[in-house]
């Protein structure tokens, strides 16, 4: 095995302490290997002034990373699983999925407010129309402000832009052990959260053997197959990262349940659909969900979102 790798990672505070999650990981294994970090620069870092939904293409967190790694400039990458799209580049395969954190998002308030004790016409901020529209449905009355930028810069807008809360994954501050910032964990229920939310993804070169092989004693089945469900729904909904849908995978008496959402932006319709099934049908079981929203009027809801309505 050669002894140095290098290790593709965006520029954010996050991304880079996921990476180096994953690197510490591996020096317990590997302890002689050398790791070295790229920061990469992606679309979705360079155009801070627009919504998600509005610059388009899918990709807009990975493109760059993945082109650098067909390229031969890396050896694999960190990413969040939730900002993949639902297909992978030509070339590139998923080289492990090592054990998801809490995949639930979070709201953060400095007055303590919870999403029930909001005040009325409270503005809250978040990037994400899958948050927002679930938000809306629960409470009509809120303002939601488009915030932008990195876990970071999102806290700050707390300060400055006259918010009341924001809505963030409460992954991303678990992982920078900023968990004392959260005011409230919002239940699943309430806000169904991102495909993928909470869990990692290390994407490497399919035809790299070595670096497969390295990857695989990070590798967390259980995850991975839960994470499979959730991104075959995706998937199969032609869906990314900005379009409002949601899916959580559990494991529930040695199966997986599997919920699907898929929401206007307005909040007013919001389409759910679940189903179980054994680990084997894991990827079947997220077509069979999709399958399901998409004869509650999915596609319909999708295409006016895809089209600006």
């Amino acid at each position: 095995m050669k002894n140095t790798f290098v290790v593709g990672s965006r520029k954010s505070q996050l991304a880079l302490t996921q990476t180096e999650w994953v690197i510490e990981k591996l020096k317990k294994l590997y302890p002689n290997i050398r790791f070295e970090i790229k920061e990469i620069v992606t679309k979705g870092d360079k155009i801070l002034d627009v919504t998600l939904s509005k610059v388009g293409g899918k990709g807009l967190f990975v493109k760059e990373i993945e082109q650098a790694l067909l390229d031969g400039e890396i050896d694999f990458a960190v990413h969040s699983m939730k900002d993949m799209p639902a297909e992978m580049a030509e070339g590139l395969t998923i080289g492990a999925v090592p054990e998801r954190e809490d995949p639930r998002d979070c709201l953060i308030s400095n007055q303590d407010y919870t999403i029930e004790t909001l005040p009325i016409g409270a503005k809250v901020g978040t990037s994400s129309l899958r948050r927002a529209a679930q938000i809306v449905a629960y409470r009509p009355d809120l303002k939601i402000e488009s915030i932008r930028g990195n876990v970071n810069t999102r806290l700050s807008k707390l300060e400055t832009d006259g918010l009341n809360a924001i809505i963030l994954a409460a992954a991303g501050l678990k992982r920078m052990n900023w968990q004392d910032r959260i005011t409230q964990y919002l239940d699943v229920d309430l806000c169904l959260p991102a495909v993928g939310q909470g869990a990692l993804g290390i994407q490497v070169r399919e035809n790299d053997q070595e670096t497969i092989q390295m990857l695989q004693y990070i590798d967390d089945q259980e995850t991975r197959m839960i994470i499979s469900a959730e991104r075959a729904l995706l998937h199969h909904l032609q869906g990314g990262c900005q379009i409002p849908i949601g899916a959580y995978a559990r494991w529930q008496n040695d199966q997986i349940h599997l919920v699907g959402m898929v929401a206007a932006v307005d909040g007013k319709r919001i389409l759910k659909a679940e189903a179980t099934g054994s680990k084997e049908e894991a990827v079947s079981l997220g077509i069979k969900v999709a399958n399901q929203l998409l004869q509650q009027g999915a596609d319909q809801i999708l295409a006016e979102v895809k089209e600006g309505k």
